[in-house]
Order: C-alpha cells, then structure tokens, then sequence
C-alpha cells in the first residue's frame, strides 16, 4: 500500500455509508473513482451511499449495474447539474465495450467504476482509488484510499471525524 493511502476501519454497513458521505465531498465533477475489492467487499454499498450523497436524494434507487454495466444518474441542486455513472466491468468484454460504455464521453460526470483491474488502462485517470477488504474473521470492511492525482484532496478527507487507522 502506497505511503499516502489512508486508511480506515468500518465495523459496519452504516460506518461504510458514513465514508461515502464523507468521500462525497471532495469529489469534483469530472473525477474518476475506481472501487477495487473481491465479491462482498462492499463496492456497491459505498457507490450507493456515495450516489446519493453527491445527487443529494438519500432514497434513491441505486441497483448493481453488474448486468448493465453501467448505469446513468443525473440530479440537480440549486442550479448545478451532477451526472454521475456507475460502472461494474466485472463482465466487460474488451476494449472496444469499454468504448461503447461511454464512460468518459462527458467531462463533468462523477465515475465510479466496480472492479477496475478488468480495464487496467483507465487507472491513469483515476482522481481516488478506494480499496474495500473484508476484516479478518468477516467482522466490518478495511478502506484504503488512494489519491493518485494528489494528497492535496485525502487531507480534506483525513480531517473528517471517523475511525482513521
């Protein structure tokens, strides 16, 4: 794990939720996101929470975009549009559908993509990579946040209250 990785223990789904809302705030329109972990680890518990937060609809509908692959979302606050798209390339096919998905085809749109080692060449990009692990003895989540564009973004996280390893 790279020296400027924070890190973090959730005992729960909640405290996995209370990271997203937190994570939601310094994200930027046009940031990548990337969500590595094996199956259960809690991708899609924090893409959720993290969707909702940054479309500020806390009932929102949020499925597995696992058949789909992607899926759309788009909301409006006090007059500023958000289009965020959730990714899961675990059945990606190549290259040429990660094309097709359109994943970048708008610059302001907030990407979360589910398991990213499918589509190694979009790591570059990527604002935040969030590692979820599952504790020993299946008790809560360890998060690993990375910041490959910069530190600058993980100390405004860092400053947040939670539980910080």
């Amino acid at each position: 794990m790279p020296d400027d990785a924070l890190t973090f223990f959730a005992p729960t789904d909640e405290e996995t939720r209370s990271f997203a809302r937190s994570l939601a705030k310094i994200v930027q329109p046009g940031d990548l996101l990337l969500l590595e972990g094996g199956l259960g680890a809690g991708k899609t518990t924090l893409a959720r929470a993290l969707i909702r937060t940054l479309l500020c609809q806390p009932d929102l509908e949020v499925p597995s975009p696992t058949y789909l692959l992607v899926l759309p979302y788009e909301g409006e606050e006090k007059g500023k549009r958000t289009v965020v798209l959730h990714a899961d390339l675990y059945r990606l096919g190549g290259d040429e559908e990660l094309e097709e998905l359109g994943l970048f085809d708008d610059p302001d749109a907030i990407v979360l993509v589910e398991w990213p080692e499918r589509a190694p060449q979009i790591r570059e990009q990527a604002a935040f990579v969030v590692s979820l692990n599952i504790a020993p003895h299946a008790q809560g989540r360890n998060i690993s946040l990375r910041s490959p564009k910069g530190r600058h973004s993980l100390l405004k996280l860092s400053e947040k209250p939670g539980d910080r390893e």
